[in-house]
């Protein structure tokens, strides 16, 4: 279970004075667990199990070694003030820590983030030692951070009944089921509330530990950290990346039948002509269809349109106002308002951003 992620630490460990090939300006001399002055110390633990995602290990190291050497550079020591270690459980069921930027002094994690994770999704890790470690680290003080698959691992702990989170979009249907005592929100790509943290997409990891290095380093150091690694500061919203991805496999084929007409229809639909055709009473078929799909008819219908106008807005030159009545919204500024609720952005916004139409052709 272990023996990918020790061999893959050897980038990470070297001699224990790599730089990241940042500017010389910007280097630390060895990692140092002494803050420098202006500077808490802070140890930042990374959780992994054999599901880990690779990416999201090295890329949370890279941006926290950034953000260490950076505060550096802001002070006359230059040492960092950042400790990052990694922990993972080892055949007897203990956790361990497996690699420490600066070891020596005794462990003592401000904050523990399991980044993104391919297997908690899908299997059921109640009894994976890490689920009581979390706890009683939870409980001494450590503030406990998740991104994307990690999220279902740090929900097996029990502290996120009640509140809100967030995971990858594409899993939230799999998150409700598993834990229908949490308050899903997978529009929002951070979820903060203080001692917890949750992360939405497969790179919400840059998000999260950009939200750290703020809290622990500070808003110019996070904005610096941003700007080195060409990523924008938090404040991202997942909802403007995801697509709609209706329910199809729910066994109710009266249900597909109308999902599938209303697919081909622009225009406004209403209960009754859907019922109808799907050779129901109106009430019925409002029943079966919110259980079927999770939504009413006209916010399904609403979603549809959405989803055929940011494909117009990234693959096409239409203005918004033929796109709007394009896919079936006669009021403009009705489309524009419902736009911004489902996605975040204005249809002019989106359309910068994600645009695949090459200016010159």
């Amino acid at each position: 279970m272990i023996a990918w992620f020790m061999v893959s630490l050897e980038r990470l460990q070297g001699d224990g004075t790599e730089n990241h090939a940042l500017p010389s300006e910007m280097r630390m001399t060895k990692s140092s667990d002494k803050s420098a002055p202006g500077f808490s110390p802070v140890e930042i633990g990374l959780v992994c199990d054999g599901g880990t995602v690779r990416a999201g290990i090295y890329g949370l190291t890279d941006l926290f070694s950034y953000a260490g050497d950076i505060a550096a550079a802001h002070t006359s020591a230059k040492t960092t003030p950042v400790r990052l270690t990694h922990w993972q459980a080892t055949e007897s069921r203990d956790i361990g820590c497996i690699h420490d930027s600066a070891p020596g002094s005794p462990n003592a994690p401000a904050v523990l983030l399991i980044p993104g994770n391919t297997v908690a999704p899908a299997k059921d890790l109640s009894d994976s030692p890490l689920v009581p470690w979390l706890q009683q680290k939870h409980s001494q003080g450590t503030v406990l951070a998740a991104v994307c698959g990690g999220v279902f691992l740090l929900a097996r702990t029990g502290l996120l009944a009640g509140r809100q989170a967030t995971t990858h979009w594409a899993l939230t249907d799999q998150f409700v089921a598993q834990f229908p005592d949490i308050r899903t929100q997978t529009d929002s790509m951070v979820i903060d509330y203080g001692d917890v943290l949750t992360g939405g997409g497969v790179l919400a990891w840059a998000d999260v530990g950009l939200r750290l290095v703020e809290r622990f380093l500070g808003p110019s150091i996070m904005v610096e950290t941003a700007r080195y690694m060409n990523v924008d500061p938090p404040g991202r919203e997942q909802r403007f990346y995801s697509g709609f991805e209706p329910r199809t496999k729910h066994g109710d084929e009266q249900i597909l039948k109308v999902q599938q007409w209303l697919a081909a229809h622009e225009s406004a639909v209403t209960v009754a002509d859907a019922a109808r055709r799907a050779g129901l009473e109106p009430r019925t078929f409002l029943r079966r269809f919110i259980q079927a799909t999770g939504m009413r008819p006209s916010e399904y219908q609403q979603r549809l349109r959405i989803s055929r106008a940011r494909e117009m807005l990234e693959f096409s030159r239409k203005s918004v106002d033929n796109i709007a009545l394009n896919v079936g919204y006669e009021d403009v500024g009705g489309f524009r308002r419902v736009f911004r609720k489902i996605v975040g952005l204005t249809p002019s916004d989106y359309r910068r951003r994600f645009s695949r139409v090459s200016k010159a052709g």
